[in-house]
């Protein structure tokens, strides 16, 4: 149970002194019944409550699925750069939200791809907990096309863990076992029919699930081969993959089966 002001407040309906100006001007229906009492209690999980005639969404726990767009960073404030917080619509801006949404794990500024936002930081903490295990697959354009024998070396290295260099501030560490496969046009097509990357470099392309994100790590790795990663789109989370209907800074909600599959 909460309060009717504070719920009213955190849903961006303005400060506790507003919603006492609410109730005395507007017609605020609890279970159909007027009520004029900020101290009023309200359960959100079985109460209903009408301003004006308009029900009032009260926000339990946040889900969105965002396809990421170049040069923005993940981030709720930048003061030079767009965030991926900017793209989102003023519902997701409430001073409450603005407190509780928050990324799970981030994207560089050039990567796209799949982001989830959320509230719920139970589910967080699943998904990023190195216990958990979980991957997390990308779509790479590389550089250079490798040769059959240098493909097969490179599913080597990566499945039995390789060693990146230092980059910037952060050290050296050997990456745990990742899988790298080469899609065929088919799929390549599929995978980026909503992303800037140019389909005739599919020579170069490469899909790599890891289950770790360290710092500008699938760019590392590939380094450590002698290779340049060129385009970067994050595809899959779990088993979660990015809706291919989602254009670049677009998002939508999960369905309760979407956030079921992530694990």
């Amino acid at each position: 149970m909460e309060r009717i002001d504070k719920l009213l407040s955190h849903e961006g309906y303005g400060s506790r002194k507003d919603i006492k100006k609410l109730l005395r001007n507007y017609e605020v229906l609890l279970n159909g019944k007027q009520i004029f009492d900020p101290a009023t209690q309200i359960d959100i999980s079985k109460d209903t409550l009408c301003i004006d005639g308009e029900i009032v969404d009260f926000h339990t726990e946040i889900y969105l699925m965002m396809n990421k767009i170049q040069h923005t960073i993940s981030s709720n404030k930048d003061g030079e750069h767009q965030t991926v917080f900017d793209l989102l619509s003023d519902d997701f801006k409430t001073p409450y939200l603005q407190d509780k949404l928050h990324l799970v794990g981030r994207l560089d500024m050039d990567t796209e791809g799949l982001l989830i936002f959320t509230t719920d930081g139970e589910l967080t903490h699943k998904l990023i907990s190195p216990k958990s295990n979980i991957g997390k697959t990308y779509f790479v354009s590389l550089e250079k096309e490798f040769s059959e024998e240098e493909k097969q070396n490179v599913e080597q290295l990566f499945q039995e863990g390789i060693a990146v260099g230092p980059e910037d501030n952060e050290q050296g560490f050997i990456c745990k076992p990742a899988q790298v496969s080469w899609p065929n046009k088919e799929v390549c097509d599929s995978i980026c029919k909503n992303s800037s990357y140019d389909s005739s470099k599919i020579k170069t392309a490469a899909l790599l699930t890891i289950t770790e994100g360290k710092y500008h790590q699938v760019k590392r790795m590939f380094k450590a081969v002698n290779n340049k990663v060129e385009f970067l789109k994050r595809i899959k989370f779990g088993k979660l993959e990015l809706d291919n209907l989602l254009k670049p800074g677009e998002y939508k909600i999960l369905t309760n089966e979407e956030i079921n599959t992530i694990f």
